[in-house]
């Protein structure tokens, strides 16, 4: 191997910090020469003003210097011409052009977290089983369906100094989706313009069902094991889209103990049903909260979960309670800084409960039987 070489396989190697791919792979290295000690490099970043341009930057240089034999680097950044962003995007999407990659022979499994009303923690518990997730070393994306009271964002520290999300690279019509504890998120509350960003979408039908319909296409969340996606309340237009475009997702429904919480979160089951979708699981959120006496506090009653489990089980299949999530403070704090509970109070009572969820999710991948399989018989 030549120095030339070495330093080409070096650079190559790097990662693209948003499209989790070396720089080789996504033709962003166009020239390596080296003359004497002195290694030239041009790489050509995807868009003009890339924001990871300065880490790419850093890295190739510093790639290129750890070579043995190099003492100096001279870096040339461009940007890549149409034609070869054109070429990138072809590249990235499979040769399958602006088709949902998460169509019934996909191998990510995908999960739609629901509830059937409001204020039952939803969100929190799907933010904080995406990042549970990632920590086991699954690939994980989170679409934060809940248009209309987007909090995903917020609930993973995606938010600036202002307070706001970050707006996704685009890569002409490809989003690249910010990512938070290693799960690749994206939200309405990222395309929103800076000064609005703070105020309320005020959508019907047709525009949430594009906004999903986009978030399932022109987001490239890459090779996915697990695609969570954050349902908003109720059995409204979001959740009749969501059914009509992945009727074979799984299914999660999140209620409280509460009775009246309970009797309206079956519904958003008995709903994704009718679409074809597979309750897989309820989640009891706000559980019996234990008090140092040894007490308990069922500050909102008992037995809600179980009742939805019961409720939604069928003679085919058997619906179970997943986990029951008791009150805490820890997981509440953690949602309003931006700190999951499951990585910044790994053993605090709900953080084990969101913890035993995760596990019984990651090992019960989704099946492969009549499912066409990426290979050709030769």
């Amino acid at each position: 191997m030549t120095l030339t070489d070495a330093v080409r396989g070096a650079v190559g190697a790097v990662t693209d910090p948003e499209l989790r791919r070396p720089l080789a792979e996504l033709d962003m290295i166009r020239t390596v020469e080296v003359a004497g000690t002195t290694a030239h490099v041009e790489v050509a970043l995807t868009i003009v003003g890339c924001p990871a341009a300065d880490r790419i930057a850093r890295d190739v240089r510093d790639a290129a210097s750890a070579v043995d034999g190099i003492s100096e680097v001279a870096l040339t950044i461009g940007v890549m011409t149409s034609a070869e962003r054109a070429a990138l995007t072809e590249r990235l999407r499979g040769g399958r052009g602006r088709e949902m990659p998460f169509g019934p022979d996909s191998l990510t499994r995908v999960i739609a977290v629901t509830s059937g009303k409001g204020g039952v923690g939803k969100s929190t518990v799907t933010a904080n089983l995406a990042v549970a997730l990632a920590a086991r070393g699954l690939a994980v994306g989170l679409i934060d369906a809940d248009v209309h009271g987007f909090s995903i964002p917020a609930l993973l520290g995606l938010i600036d100094p202002d307070g706001l999300p970050p707006q996704p690279t685009r890569i002409d019509d490809l989003m690249l989706p910010p990512v938070a504890h290693g799960v690749k998120t994206i939200s309405i509350g990222m395309f929103l313009p800076r000064d609005q960003a703070a105020s309320a979408v005020a959508w019907r039908g047709p525009m949430l069902h594009r906004t999903v319909q986009q978030f399932l296409t022109d987001v490239f969340f890459g090779d996915l094991d697990i695609l969570l996606i954050d349902m908003p309340p109720g059995t409204g237009d979001v959740a009749i889209s969501v059914g009509q475009l992945l009727p074979h997702a799984d299914v999660l429904v999140v209620t409280t103990p509460q009775a009246a919480a309970a009797d309206i979160a079956v519904r958003s089951g008995l709903v994704a049903r009718q679409t074809g979708q597979r309750v897989i699981g309820v989640i009891e959120n706000m559980a019996a909260l234990a008090l140092p006496d040894g007490s308990t506090l069922d500050l909102f009653g008992s037995g809600g979960g179980q009742a939805v489990a019961a409720a939604l089980s069928t003679g085919d299949a058997e619906v179970a309670l997943l986990g029951s999530i008791p009150l805490s403070v820890a997981l509440r704090s953690g949602g309003d800084t931006g700190a999951p509970v499951v990585v910044s109070a790994p053993d605090d009572p709900a953080a084990r409960a969101i913890s035993a969820v995760a596990d019984h999710l990651a090992r019960a991948s989704r099946g492969l039987a009549g499912r066409a399989l990426p290979v050709t018989p030769t």
